[in-house]
């Protein structure tokens, strides 16, 4: 692969020259163009950030790009380099969530409503969320409005799966961290969106109800025990044609014990039925405590985020790791590909290249990228300082020129900047 001729930006130019972009530049009609970004290196792969003067863009699929920007919502066909397609969307940056679907549907989300577009953003329509018997699944009424919850928001970056001829959206949430009290998810699509419904629910977890909540008013599935915190990771196993789950956080005294737990789900597509087992539940030091769940021929990877209390002589255990599904609850029997030193809670694999952003809130790195060109046999460890504080999340695959996209936060929560990786070469 060629090197871009603006590769070799030293860090200071770089910084420079994306920090002084702003506003929206329109040519030609109310098409949107946004100036390319700097691109730097590593050893391993190039880099840049999404233009300062384009929409926030939150997801990505072949050359369509998804994205806002000031009361608005956007659509590229040519991985942002214009913005043909858009449309007013006033709650443009409260959007969470966003999956473009095979067959050119966009499904988007704010904190509480979730959203179609069938025609290219011409126009869009909110989805009522569907329970397991069929009935509306609405948000609840917060006792305080500036605390509604976070109700479809994903830490991974995957969301689509080809499942027995069908493509399935699926995707649980990251909830209970900043936003209020909410119920904890996995839903899913096998209509391109057209129809979304609850794959899972968790039960009522004590430690994350609204303040001042009546038991009797808890949030969650009543008559589940099984409880957490938030989801890490939803990804499916076509080899087995299984999905699989992993959540967070703790054990809680005021909880309902273990909240770091894997499950296996299996969908019956012609009752439209689900059955879901726990495979293993553990404490918050625990390679359980995870995610980034992928499947690479028939086996599983994932990372740690292990963190929590400990005593003085037990170390964390983290780290990247794989093994056969069915010994998931095996420690003996998981290898490990990367001792990761700080907890780590995000991964996307594709082909054989593995993009793992770094936890900044613990990490004493501002921006660290872990990569690997040949699933886990060699990896690079950078630290891409000129961005600060960031944490990566949602990793999508490359887009149709090669590039993988990363939405970076700042104190894991807040809206930052989004980032492309290019690898240097492809594995033979």
């Amino acid at each position: 692969m060629k090197l871009p001729s603006n590769a070799s930006l030293s860090r200071r130019n770089f910084l420079t020259s994306t920090a002084g972009a702003g506003g929206l530049l329109f040519s030609g009609g109310n098409v949107l163009f946004a100036a390319p970004g700097e691109i730097a290196e590593t050893d391993h792969f190039w880099y840049r950030l999404a233009p300062a003067d384009g929409p926030y863009i939150d997801t990505q699929r072949g050359s369509d790009a998804f994205g806002f920007r000031d009361g608005k919502i956007f659509l590229s066909e040519d991985n942002g380099k214009t913005w043909p397609h858009q449309n007013d969307f006033e709650d443009a940056e409260n959007i969470m969530f966003s999956s473009i679907l095979r067959n050119g549907n966009i499904v988007f989300a704010t904190l509480t409503k979730i959203y179609l577009s069938d025609d290219r953003l011409k126009s869009y329509r909110e989805i009522i969320v569907q329970d397991r018997n069929g009935n509306d699944y609405l948000p609840h009424t917060p006792k305080n409005p500036l605390l509604p919850g976070s109700y479809f928001y994903s830490l991974d970056g995957v969301h689509t799966h080809d499942v027995e001829g069908q493509e399935m959206l699926i995707w649980g949430n990251y909830c209970n961290v900043r936003t209020g009290a909410v119920p904890v998810n996995i839903f899913y699509s096998t209509d391109h969106g057209e129809t979304i419904k609850l794959a899972y629910s968790f039960g009522q977890n004590s430690a994350f109800q609204e303040k001042g909540a009546d038991p009797a008013d808890y949030l969650g599935a009543p008559g589940n025990p099984l409880v957490c915190r938030h989801i890490h990771s939803v990804s499916y196993n076509p080899e087995e044609n299984a999905f699989w789950a992993c959540t967070g956080d703790l054990n809680r005294k005021n909880g309902h014990g273990d909240e770091c737990h894997w499950l296996r789900g299996t969908y019956d597509k012609e009752a439209d039925h689900w059955e879901w087992n726990v495979q293993v539940s553990s404490d918050a030091n625990s390679r359980f405590k995870s995610g980034g769940i992928n499947f690479v021929d028939g086996e599983v990877y994932w990372v740690a985020d292990a963190n929590g209390p400990k005593t003085i002589r037990e170390t964390y255990d983290r780290g990247v790791f794989k093994c056969d599904p069915a010994d998931i609850a095996k420690k003996e029997k998981h290898i490990m590909l990367f001792p990761a030193q700080y907890e780590i809670a995000v991964m996307t694999i594709e082909d054989e290249h593995i993009v793992i952003p770094e936890y900044g809130n613990a990490n004493p790195c501002d921006c660290g990228i872990l990569y690997s060109p040949d699933l886990g046999k060699s990896w690079g460890q950078y630290d891409l300082k000129e961005f600060g504080d960031r944490s990566g999340v949602r990793v999508n695959p490359r887009n149709s020129d090669g590039w993988f996209r990363m939405c970076l936060r700042e104190k894991w929560m807040n809206r930052a900047e989004v980032l492309f990786i290019k690898p240097k070469s492809t594995p033979a």
